[in-house]
């Protein structure tokens, strides 16, 4: 199951309210959406039917998010579903991640398109291969360490590999403590030394057995107070086990 196939089976299972997009190019992910949505991208070049009530925002996710009202365009100011695939450097995705959480509830499904680079190269953080993660990764990493909190679970997608947050805490405003900490320790030169369990993809769960899990059925629960995070947590501990054990 490659990542438009992953995300095409969460929209129908999460059947979410609302949906926002880093990243759009062509569109071959947001014409998935059938709910309200608004898609980020600079220098988007829309090729695909879109299905759904769409706000497109040329501009970079930073510039989107400064703004006083950013999801005005949504019929409720919170988003059940989000798919971060903008500038492959790990600084920034974890920035859009940060800014997208501020307009999340409990039960909040994001998803991170290329997580798991195939080889070294693929990881470096200025193109030199053909296929390019950049090192995305690293975001993961750093909500791994800071954030005990959040459920982070790594999916083998075809091709480059995708990653489900779940739990994510909207009363943090974006802040995450230890950022700059983090930002001066990860910020290396090329090539990129990617950990094997990245590379070997150890930790990555397949995509068809992390739908069927039953946690879903708590993940759309919550948006309505009828489960909390922690039963999030405890529903998915088999898929994110090595990050809900460092929370209890």
């Amino acid at each position: 199951m490659n990542r438009h196939g992953f995300l095409a089976a969460l929209h129908e299972k999460l059947r979410p309210r609302t949906y926002l997009e880093i990243g759009v190019h062509r569109g071959q992910s947001l014409t998935l959406s059938r709910v309200p949505s608004i898609g980020i991208d600079p220098e988007f070049n829309v090729t695909c039917e879109l299905q759904a009530d769409v706000h497109l925002a040329r501009m970079t996710s930073d510039e989107f998010f400064a703004r006083p009202h950013p999801l005005a365009h949504l019929p409720i100011n919170v988003l059940d579903l989000a798919f971060i695939d903008g500038m492959h450097l790990a600084e920034y995705s974890l920035r859009d991640y940060l800014a997208v959480e501020r307009f999340t509830h409990s039960g909040t499904v994001v998803v991170f398109d290329d997580m798991l680079p195939r080889r070294v190269n693929e990881a470096n953080r200025y193109r030199q291969s053909g296929g390019w993660t950049g090192d995305v990764y690293k975001a993961l990493e750093a909500l791994r360490t800071l954030r005990p909190d959040v459920v982070v679970i790594e999916v083998a997608t075809e091709g480059s590999g995708t990653a489900v947050v779940l739990c994510p805490d909207a009363s943090r405003n974006g802040v995450l403590e230890g950022y700059d900490d983090w930002l001066e320790s990860a910020i290396v030169p090329d090539p990129q030394p990617v950990p094997q369990d990245v590379l070997k993809r150890t930790r990555a769960v397949d995509p068809e057995e992390l739908l069927a899990a039953p946690g879903w059925d708590a993940v759309i629960a919550a948006r309505h107070g009828k489960a909390s995070a922690e039963e999030i947590r405890a529903a998915f501990a088999r898929y994110g086990a090595a990050r809900v054990s460092a929370i209890g």
